[in-house]
């Protein structure tokens, strides 16, 4: 079977569990080499680059916190030197504290923006240094952006608001380079840290057309479309992929 991405280098923040880990085996599967970050884990992490590994590409793991600045352009300079260069950012990484707003310390605020927001800017600045025409950033922000039907997610829906925003700045940066940049943004996803069962899960299913969460997997096709030749012409947009949630 063709590989839509062969040739191509790519970096996944957040890449051990979840969605970020299915966006790494998915890009691998399409012929691109992969570096991703995690946090903690290793023993999770090297399980993951081995899976990688088994479709024939370059996969390497890299330790990063992307609170930390220096963490995450760190992690970029990594993959350029393992792979000789980068086509594709995946910004995968991200935490989530619900609560409501009288009990949300500065801190947790703090670290929301610094994973969500700084760290994607960062990335993508040190990136797209290393891009040349037919590069691609893609975001994973949330459905948040548009919609907080529950209490105790202001600083979420915030800091996935700001991608939106920071996308079209980026897109306008980058355009005439040839580099596109873009948010997917998903509703509830089945992982391990949003299973699809429990009571949390039983609200979000009322809300939403279809009845059911998410497959990472799903999530990671999208990437590999924005990634892939035939998306050369979407950039700036925040494509949602939330069963509903919205409708």
């Amino acid at each position: 079977m063709a590989q839509s991405l062969k040739g191509k280098r790519a970096l996944v923040t957040g890449g051990s569990r979840g969605i970020g880990a299915a966006v790494v085996k998915r890009l691998a599967a399409e012929g691109a080499d992969v570096a991703f970050t995690f946090a903690s884990s290793p023993d999770k992490a090297n399980a993951v680059a081995e899976a990688a590994k088994a479709s024939g590409v370059k996969s390497i793991a890299i330790q990063a916190d992307s609170a930390d600045a220096d963490a995450v352009i760190g992690a970029v300079e990594k993959t350029v030197a393992a792979f000789g260069g980068i086509d594709i950012l995946v910004n995968n990484a991200g935490v989530a504290v619900i609560k409501p707003v009288g009990e949300l310390t500065l801190a947790e605020f703090d670290k929301t923006f610094n994973v969500n927001v700084r760290a994607v800017f960062i990335a993508s600045q040190a990136a797209a240094k290393h891009m040349d025409g037919g590069g691609r950033i893609i975001n994973i922000g949330s459905t948040n952006a548009d919609r907080m039907p529950f209490q105790g997610g202001s600083a979420y829906a915030m800091s996935k608001s700001a991608l939106v925003g920071m996308v079209k700045g980026l897109a306008r940066d980058l355009g005439p380079r040839g580099i596109t940049v873009n948010n997917i943004q998903p509703g509830p996803v089945d992982t391990d840290l949003n299973p699809a069962h429990g009571d949390f899960a039983k609200v979000m299913l009322s809300l939403m057309a279809l009845q059911r969460y998410g497959y990472a997997d799903e999530i990671a096709a999208m990437v590999v479309y924005l990634a892939g030749p035939e998306a050369g012409y979407i950039t700036g947009s925040s494509l949602t992929i939330d069963g509903g949630f919205q409708a």
